[in-house]
């Protein structure tokens, strides 16, 4: 076992360097994607799980449980400690398993068994987060036109196979092509957050932590339970942080994260609370409604890009991590294709792609809807 683990992440990434300003953009493209378009559904899902309920001290809890799960799970978990364990400049959980293997002792089997389960739930996500970010971006045109509706499952099966059949194109490729799309899309998110707390700075209260504590204690177990699983939805792709690092290094994810990326999340999160605050039957959809109405097509056109966006980020990862599963021993040997010359971490493993392709569209089709998928999407990330 001492030798497999020793090799087990055989191929060295390229030596960490400051990051230029092309690989901060390639990874804002491809490693924020997923994380980024959750203020699509998560607070949304939250207060649904809350019951529905527009009384300020919920719709404040709910604010704060998100605030304190991204900044905790995200910003402080993954972002500054979990990122310092690479191996060799490679992240995710198997990169992470090879690790803990070497100095698991007698107790290796136990750790590896533990590391593969955990690898395995990576790969839910990695099939959800397609199917489900999609289909809300797309149902936005519900709020333009309801007479659109019959062509939602139609539209959003045709950008995921498009998405799908890009990948060999590589990560890096993509990331460039992406990367702009995504600097836009924080940008707006910040801008129309900021719009929205500025009218009701009342939302700032969601900061204090007591509002989080205070909601979990004195509601329902059941309900508890069920927001938090809904909260859950904020963190999905911060696991996709770690999995890419390979891709384009630490130092790149980490001023993304915290110049860009956190400072959007959260004026959005709160410009979304702030709205409903406001204005309670906002509740069925706060994202969309924080635009006005004349800007509502091209919101749901970059919305859509956004998704699609958010798709690539948990491919990416997933091929990242059957490349260092087949190193570890795990895996059989599969086609595994570089496609970078600079970035031994970008890869491409077709087999693995369309395997995907067919339990997306599954989800899609046999779904149907962002809702229906929102509970399955919060147990797979918890």
């Amino acid at each position: 076992m001492h030798e497999r683990v020793s090799d087990a992440i055989s191929t060295p990434a390229a030596a960490e360097e400051p990051p230029r300003m092309s690989l901060m953009l390639g990874a804002l493209g491809i490693v924020f994607g997923d994380i980024g378009t959750s203020p699509i559904y998560a607070f949304r899902e939250s207060l649904k799980s809350a019951g529905g309920t527009t009384a300020d001290d919920t719709i404040l809890g709910v604010l704060s449980l998100i605030f304190w799960a991204v900044t905790a799970v995200v910003g402080i978990k993954y972002v500054v400690f979990v990122m310092r364990a690479d191996n060799q400049g490679e992240g995710g959980t198997v990169a992470l398993l090879s690790l803990a293997l070497s100095a698991a002792g007698k107790f290796e089997n136990v750790v590896l068994v533990l590391g593969l389960a955990g690898a395995s739930l990576f790969f839910g996500d990695a099939m959800i987060t397609p199917a489900i970010s999609v289909l809300s971006a797309v149902e936005g045109i519900n709020i333009i036109t309801p007479a659109l509706e019959p062509y939602v499952i139609p539209i959003a099966v045709m950008i995921l196979i498009g998405l799908l059949m890009i990948q060999s194109h590589g990560s890096g490729h993509v990331g460039r092509l992406f990367g702009p799309v995504m600097l836009l899309w924080f940008l707006l998110l910040g801008l129309v957050g900021i719009v929205h707390v500025a009218r009701n700075s009342a939302v700032l209260w969601a900061l204090d932590p007591r509002y989080a504590v205070t909601f979990l204690v004195h509601g329902p177990g059941w309900m508890s339970f069920a927001v938090l699983g809904s909260v859950f939805l904020a963190l999905t792709g911060g696991e996709a942080l770690y999995a890419d690092m390979g891709h384009f290094g630490r130092h790149a994810i980490r001023l993304d994260w915290f110049i860009v990326v956190m400072p959007a999340l959260i004026l959005n999160y709160f410009g979304q609370g702030a709205l409903v605050l406001e204005q309670p039957a906002a509740t069925s959809n706060p994202f969309f409604f924080l635009f006005p109405g004349w800007s509502l097509v091209p919101v749901v056109v970059l919305t859509t890009a956004a998704t699609i966006i958010a798709s690539q980020a948990v491919l990416s990862g997933a091929f990242a991590l059957v490349q260092q599963a087949i190193q570890l021993g795990v895996l059989p040997r599969l086609d595994v294709r570089q496609t970078s010359d600079e970035r031994v971490g970008q890869v491409y493993v077709p087999q693995i792609n369309w395997l995907l392709a067919v339990c997306v569209l599954g989800l899609v089709v046999g779904f149907r809807s962002s809702d229906a998928l929102s509970n399955a999407y919060g147990i797979a990330v918890a």
